[in-house]
């Protein structure tokens, strides 16, 4: 029965083409049928047979059917024409079939283009060639209308296609915009070997009005639709998903008030009104003051309240200060009372046994210095920056043990170099640059390097997804890594051409059989705009392991050393013969640079100790004289001071290092300074105090007045730098908390040898001077000489400085108008400060850490510049319950049937606001791909044997031998069956036991043309399957991109959107979901890096505060030091903004070791002020006129000499973080120390508890003491 119609077709067919008969366009009638030849490469082509539809039996019906439900009754195809329809719209189902409405859209245009039995009304055959003498369509029209067309395309626009992290729309449309196209990409004719169609399609909306057809407007479905609706993240306008809160468009703006055309933020405008009241209520209340002192008759007897007294309390003898006889002296706090007179017994005992003292105190700090023997550098930056109990550490830990460590990145960007710097960079994409691109390659292939005796090369290293072939980011995938492949392929014009097909084009996958992002491969263009591209990007991902496993990160690390190698010998000459430009980085470059960092300034520093050695050995001198200066001269003292400041640090490195704690370079590079800066004060103030005694007395007895006047003072002021820098202890960021630990001790055993070994040595070296022995060489003695010759040794007639401080600089500051305009000043400066501290950003730029000299330098600026996505980000989620009773499943995916507010959904949603997100793409859904693949729709993915085992696609092995250039139905894979049927699965979702025995059938599936939703490769490390079988996930990933992430704040941004948007989700799905980045646990200081600087610094001023008024009893005192402290604080955080120096963990360090430099400003200046008599005005004289010059010799000028030194330094850390911030810090302690502080205490410091009446009356006789 089957035969009679056939032989009718037959000769109706014979009929028309002998005859002549015009094409028939009407009802009922074909364009095309049956096959009539086959190109080159396989593709059949049609019949140009203008032939009545021909009605299928029932078998073939129920096939057409099943793919097209609107083909009813006759049609115009074969059985063998189908089969091809089949097969070549199975290659497009997987990526749509997760959105019914698109897949049915999409389904249709080519079901009723093959097989519908009315094609001669919208199909009309414009165009027909010859194969073996048969006629076979070579172009057809395709009339079809506008609405269908934008129904199809709106359906479809948003469809993800999970693996690779973009559209659907991609891939099956080349990117189309819009439907128009859409059907253009559809349309092209293919080449050989080329996907696509293979004769040429032109679609038209309207036919010609004569020719009787009309358009083909079967009717198309929304994505909406009742029952075919796609999920929100493919389609996001349906009503369920639009109902839902929409991310905000633009970032939240920071508050600012507006005055006509001038905008301010609105702590600038608070503090600035702020300020004005201040000011206002101090001018009138200083106006006021002066009116009310004016009209008085007469003054306030100035007597002291202490001659009324019948108390004697203790006291500090006149002889303390020989250059002030007038002096009285104020009665001392407890504490104060009880140093003083310690100091006092001490120094005596000190003068007296200075062998004993010095070698017992130098011997105790060099028991600790043994402890360097297990000296131990710290260089690994998660041991430097990243706490024990840090979120990012554990999270990352989590990531590494249950799914895989993120691989090593080695990395080459070759960059074409613009004419000028108004120019763009000019085009890369050329025939000479992709070769010398294989010249590099094979260079690269060619690498060895020798770890522990075996050769090591790239292919025993390298990431390998999908079977034997380094995963490799490199534009010459598109010719599978090898070079005679390039002609061959069309060169330039292939690379073109895999833009636009780098998934669905066979000859654009790479040789690791997955599909190449352009984006991945080149940078510095626009958009979509790959032929713009300047710079070829290759990155080698290179395997790594936990904790060292196997030795593959020591095998690693030997590679990278000889690439790097290569590329500075080899490469770099190559690329720059071409008129390119090279960078190069490997994932241990940064380490390496920066142990080269920590020699690059030895030099640097050992001249500015060198620099402060002088100056300390020039100003612990009396005033030079030519028949003198050998014996006035200090350098032997001040090279001794040197020595036991550089045994502290030493003595301090010794102690942590016995006990098993490594140092770090912070501590190597800035303890040694600070401890110097902190030690150069008190040898300062020690020699000038023992200076200013009687040399008529004793040398014991001046000893003993020096060490009395100045030991509460340095006492003070060493335990409050101490307890600064201890405070730091409580930081949870390692390099901070080790460098707070170091230098708290260091300070503490500098201080000990201050008071011990130092002033055991003064004693020895004013011995030498008055024996007249020679300074460095004391074994030398002068002969003796006249009187008139010795004029000048020892003399203790005040200085060039200390006479500008009395009688200068005090009687200025002394000045009302003065004072009004230095405490103006200086509290706008403070809110100035303020208002600037809001500016700084957190971060630490990489090219500032870095040599300057370094090659990371420019490949740090070429990753700015030229890369066009940013790093991998995962979402992590723990315990998924993928069982049947559990709805976490469609809490996850975004395909049909999925909630809208899924994991998947809001990522997508997320992607839609990368300026707020920094999220790029929407996510690759392991969950999804599993569900589609599982899908009886997509029929050439999850297939079985009648046995039961795994049945491959058909062009895979063993349907598809190897060594076979193209693949039909196979006799081994004929009798594969889909996984399930339709009545097989809950509401389309598999049951636990599906699930279960599927999952791992997924994620070792191969991802080809048959079936591109393979797991192998793309999700092969994305599920934890330990433990899976009990229906509980322990851990698995879905991978999607960051925006590119160009400066710190970037960094720091995108992380905390991240968090922010996993804790949203997690609450809202009440699943256990965080985000990882390999970037995070560097970066995760920098979220509450200012809660950190802020909270310490609190500690730290709060600590000295509570020494004060310990070491004072006096609030009011204590209360002034404070407010000193953190007025430089303010000002020097200000400093930084206008420098744009970021927050991080230097910065930290440099702000709390100012609270204890601060320190060293304002304590002298503050007690000598509590211990002088008279009132505010003339204490603050006698304070500047006795510590002032000390102060500014012995602590500013000290500090500047070896400070500029830094400047020269070749590390821009240095110049940033040390010579801008410390010259900021000395310049700031200057000025509040001997400027604002003097000024402040002349109108608001504290009362002197007690005046002595008659000093004679009190002073205590020789025999009395010690």
């Amino acid at each position: 029965m089957k035969i009679v119609p056939s032989l009718l077709l037959l000769l109706l067919i014979l009929y028309n083409i002998l005859c002549g008969v015009e094409a028939r366009k009407s009802a009922g009638y074909c364009a095309m049928y049956d096959i009539c030849g086959a190109r080159t490469d396989g593709k059949v082509l049609n019949c140009p047979f203008n032939v009545p539809a021909v009605k299928p039996d029932d078998l073939f019906s129920s096939k057409i059917q099943s793919l097209c439900p609107t083909i009813t009754g006759n049609v115009c195809c074969t059985e063998t024409q189908f089969d091809t329809l089949r097969s070549q719209v199975q290659q497009a189902i997987p990526f749509i079939v997760g959105c019914p409405a698109c897949l049915r859209n999409f389904l249709n245009l080519f079901c009723e283009l093959t097989c519908s039995p009315d094609q001669s009304l919208f199909i009309n055959v414009t165009s027909t060639s010859k194969i073996k003498s048969n006629s076979t369509v070579d172009g057809i029209e395709y009339y079809i209308t506008d609405a269908f067309g934008e129904g199809m395309y709106e359906s479809c626009k948003n469809v993800k296609f999970g693996s690779s992290n973009s559209l659907a729309v991609d891939f099956l449309g080349g990117g189309a915009k819009n439907f128009k196209e859409w059907f253009a990409f559809i349309g092209q004719k293919a080449g050989v070997n080329m996907p696509g169609s293979p004769y040429g399609i032109k679609f038209s909306p309207e036919p010609p009005v004569s020719s009787g057809m009309k358009p083909m407007n079967v009717s198309s479905y929304s994505c909406s639709d009742d029952t075919l609706g796609c999920s929100c993240g493919d389609c996001p306008s349906a009503a369920a998903c639009s109902s839902t809160a929409a991310p905000p468009t633009q970032k939240k703006r920071s508050c600012s008030i507006k005055i006509g055309s001038l905008e301010a933020k609105c702590v600038d405008f608070v503090l600035a009104i702020l300020y004005i009241v201040l000011v206002s209520l101090f001018l009138g209340g200083g106006l006021l003051h002066r009116i009310k002192g004016k009209k008085k008759s007469s003054p306030p007897s100035s007597e002291p309240r202490g001659e009324q007294s019948s108390v004697k309390p203790d006291t500090i003898h006149a002889q303390m200060l020989q250059n002030t006889p007038q002096r009285n002296w104020a009665q001392l706090s407890t504490v104060q009372g009880y140093l003083a007179r310690f100091y006092s017994k001490y120094g005596i005992w000190v003068a007296r046994h200075p062998a004993l003292v010095l070698n017992v105190s130098v011997f105790v700090v060099l028991l600790f210095c043994v402890g360097l023997i297990r000296f131990k550098v710290e260089t690994r930056p998660d041991k430097l920056w990243v706490g024990s109990g840090s979120r990012a550490a554990e999270e990352k830990r989590f990531f590494d043990t249950h799914l895989a460590p993120f691989y090593r990145i080695e990395q080459l960007i070759i960059a074409t170099v613009p004419k000028s710097s108004h120019e763009n960079a000019p085009e890369i994409l050329t025939d000479d640059n992709i070769n010398l691109l294989f010249d590099i390659q094979k260079k690269v292939d060619g690498l060895r390097a020798n770890h522990s005796g075996s050769m090591v090369s790239l292919t025993d290293i390298c990431m390998k997804p999908l079977g034997e072939d380094c995963a490799t980011q490199s534009l010459l995938q598109y010719f599978k890594m090898k070079p005679k492949n390039y002609d061959d392929f069309g060169g330039v014009d292939h690379v073109k051409y895999c833009f636009e097909h780098f998934t669905s084009s066979e000859s654009c996958l790479s040789a690791f059989k997955g599909p190449l992002d352009p984006t991945t491969a080149l940078g510095g263009f626009s958009g979509n705009s790959y032929s713009e591209a300047s710079a070829f990007i290759v990155t080698y991902p290179v395997d790594n392991a936990v904790d060292n496993k196997g030795n593959r990160t020591e095998k690693a690390v030997a590679w990278e050393k000889a690439f790097i190698q290569l590329a500075k010998d080899e490469l770099l000459p190559m690329v720059k013969s071409k008129g390119l430009s090279l960078s190069f980085s490997s994932e241990s470059s940064i380490e390496e640079e920066l142990k080269r960092e920590s020699t690059a300034d030895v030099i640097t520093i050992a001249i500015s100790y060198l620099v402060m050695f002088a100056y300390i050995s020039l100003t612990l001198g009396d005033t030079p004289r030519l028949n003198s200066f050998y014996i006035t001269s200090k350098v032997l003292l001040g090279l001794s001071g040197v020595l036991l400041v550089m045994l502290s640090v030493l003595g301090s490195v010794g102690f942590f290092s016995a006990i098993g704690m490594k140092s770090t370079l912070i501590i190597m590079e800035v303890i040694p300074f600070l401890v110097l800066a902190v030690g150069v004060d008190n040898m300062c103030i020690l020699v000038h105090a023992v200076k200013r005694q009687d040399q008529e007395l004793p040398l014991e007895r001046r000893v003993s007045n020096a060490l009395m006047e100045v030991g509460p003072s340095i006492t003070l002021a060493s335990l409050a730098e101490i307890l600064a820098f201890a405070v730091g202890a409580y930081i949870k960021m390692p390099a901070v908390r080790v460098f707070s630990m170091f230098a708290a001790l260091a300070v503490l055993l500098d201080f000990i040898l201050q008071v011990t070994a130092f002033v055991a040595l003064i004693v020895f070296d004013f011995k030498r001077a008055e024996d007249k022995r020679v300074d460095c060489f004391p074994c030398i003695k002068r002969p003796q000489s006249s009187d008139g010759d010795d004029k000048g040794v020892g003399q203790k007639k005040p200085g060039l400085l200390t006479r500008y401080m009395k009688e200068v600089h005090a009687p200025i500051l002394s000045h009302w108008a003065v004072k009004i305009l230095v405490i103006a000043f200086f509290f706008g400066l403070a809110m100035a400060g303020i208002a600037l501290a809001t500016r700084i950003e957190p971060g630490l730029e990489q090219q500032i850490v870095l040599p300057q000299d370094s090659y990371l330098q420019d490949y740090f600026n070429n990753i700015a510049t030229y890369l066009r996505i940013g790093p991998p980000l995962y979402f992590v989620l723990k315990n998924y319950n993928y069982s049947s009773e559990s709805r976490q499943t469609n809490q996850l995916c975004s395909i049909n049937k999925c909630d809208s507010n899924s994991l998947m959904n809001e990522i997508a949603k997320a992607s839609l606001n990368p300026e707020l997100s920094y999220i790029a793409k929407p996510a690759a859904s392991w969950v999804d791909d599993f569900l589609v693949w599982l899908s009886p729709e997509a029929f050439g993915c999850c297939r079985k044997f009648t046995n039961g085992t795994f049945c491959p696609p058909d062009d895979q092995p063993p349907c598809c031998p190897a060594d076979q250039g193209s693949c039909g139905l196979s006799e081994v894979c004929k009798d594969c069956t889909t996984c399930f049927r339709h009545a097989d699965l809950s509401s389309d979702r598999p049951s636990t036991i599906q699930f279960k025995q599927k999952l791992p059938w997924f994620l070792n599936a191969l991802p080809s043309a048959d079936c591109a939703k393979g797991g192998h490769g793309a999700y092969s490390t994305s599920v934890d399957l330990q433990g899976y079988e009990n229906g509980i996930i322990q851990a698995s990933s879905f991978r999607t991109y960051h925006t590119p992430l160009n400066k710190q704040a970037d960094f720091v941004n995108s992380m905390r959107a991240a968090q922010e948007f996993s804790s949203k989700v997690s609450r809202s799905l009440k699943m256990e979901i965080y985000p990882y980045s390999v970037f995070y646990m560097f970066f995760e200081q920098y979220l509450d890096i200012w809660k950190t600087a802020l909270i310490n610094l609190s500690i730290a001023i709060a600590a000295v505060f509570a020494v004060c008024l310990i070491i004072t009893c006096s609030f009011w005192s204590s209360a002034i030091i404070l407010l000193v402290i953190a007025m430089i604080i303010i000002d020097l955080l200000g400093v930084m903004a206008v420098f744009h120096i970021q927050l991080n963990a230097l910065s930290v360090v440099n702000l709390i070791m100012s609270v204890g430099i601060a320190v060293e400003f304002c304590v002298h200046i503050t007690h000598a002020f509590s211990i002088s008599s008279g009132d505010r005005n003339q204490r603050m004289k006698e304070a500047l006129g006795g510590m002032g010059a000390s102060v500014f010799s012995g602590i500013t000028l000290t500090k500047l000499v070896g400070v500029i030194v830094l400047g020269f330094s070749k590390s821009e850390v240095f110049v940033v973080y040390y010579f801008k911030m410390y010259l900021a810090l000395v310049l700031l302690g200057f000025l509040h120390g001997l400027v604002f502080l003097p000024v402040f205490l002349s109108m608001f410091g504290p009362a002197p508890r007690h005046v002595e009446g008659d000093k004679q009356d009190h002073q205590p006789s020789v025999s009395s003491l010690p």
